[in-house]
């Protein structure tokens, strides 16, 4: 059973906020591989959505469902309200989706992609313009315009495809591994551009092999491993449910190290370095309690860190991985 800890509900079972992608039960086989085995989803809009996994857990088979690419077996699903198998022209209307490969044509221009991509759209000459130069111009791409794209540098490259995507005005957007292959420099730019996205109301659903990006931007994530969902929740959350976490406690004088050790007396002791460590899930409330013991024993530590466990370990945790497969 996934570990999951689900947003709360008003008593008639609604939750507070809108969904925007909602999935129960999507199954995928090829042959006789099942590459997805019963994935519910529920995205709240305005969100950013993480789906993490190793490669082949069923990440991009998620997202071609979703966006009408390829069909389910079995389960059904609703994007911006249009039922996935009922509706798929109001889904694609609906939707953007950057693949993990580009969209971008490099033999011609930014701007010939971008009016290439206005006229699929079947936007009136003068208003693809409008959205050409406002789309070029958002993701600093104006000066480059007009150059091949084969010119471009991997991360122009992926601005000009979000660019490309967001021409049609979709208020949900599939991002898939969107910054693989990219630098560091490259890649923050791009989480500043799906800030900017949300911001202004669309939802994403992201997905990545990249840890750090789904701690920085999500607000639910979500880990795929074999075809299923194995836990899901906000990152914080997901972090509380491996052990390991703790707080450290120092302290400069051998006689408040006592006492403290007395005061606390589920505490790991380091006699030689005067450290005391206190095992914690890293929530406010174990935090108040270890201050407050000390606290009632009029003690003050020197110096305290509280230790979560990062995004790595509950990778690791849920999906029983080696380090290799996480980038």
């Amino acid at each position: 059973m996934p570990v999951s800890v689900m947003p709360t509900s008003s008593g008639d079972g609604v939750t507070s906020s809108p969904t925007a992608v909602s999935a129960v039960g999507l199954r995928k086989s090829y042959g006789g591989t099942t590459v997805l085995d019963g994935v519910d989803l529920r995205i709240p809009s305005g969100s950013v959505f993480a789906l993490l996994g190793p490669n082949g857990a069923g990440k991009t088979t998620t997202v071609k469902i979703l966006s009408t690419l390829i069909t389910a077996d079995g389960g059904r699903a609703r994007v911006a309200g249009h039922d996935l198998a009922t509706s798929p022209a109001g889904v694609r209307a609906a939707i953007g989706v950057t693949g993990q490969f580009s969209a971008v044509d490099g033999l011609i221009t930014g701007e010939e992609n971008m009016l290439l991509m206005a006229d699929l759209h079947h936007l009136p000459r003068r208003e693809g313009r409008r959205v050409t130069a406002e789309l070029l111009e958002r993701f600093d791409l104006t000066a480059a315009a007009r150059k091949p794209a084969q010119s471009y540098s991997g991360g122009m490259v992926r601005r000009l495809d979000i660019a490309m995507t967001l021409v049609g005005g979709p208020r949900i957007i599939f991002l898939d591994e969107p910054t693989t292959g990219l630098d560091p420099r490259s890649r923050r730019a791009m989480w500043q551009i799906i800030r900017e996205l949300v911001t202004d109301g669309v939802t994403v659903l992201l997905t990545t092999q990249y840890l750090e990006e789904a701690d920085r931007l999500a607000d639910r994530i979500a880990v795929l491993n074999n075809g299923r969902i194995v836990g899901e929740g906000t990152a914080e959350e997901l972090k509380r449910l491996v052990p390991g976490g703790h707080v450290r406690l120092r302290f400069s004088g051998p006689a408040a190290y006592r006492d403290a050790a007395d005061a606390l007396r589920d505490a790991t002791r380091d006699d030689e370095a005067l450290v005391l460590t206190v095992p914690s899930g890293g929530s406010q409330r174990e935090l108040r309690s270890v201050l407050d013991r000390l606290d009632s024993a009029g003690i003050e530590a020197d110096e305290l860190t509280v230790h979560t466990p990062d995004l790595d370990e509950v990778f690791l945790a849920l999906t029983g991985r080696p380090e290799e497969a996480v980038r």
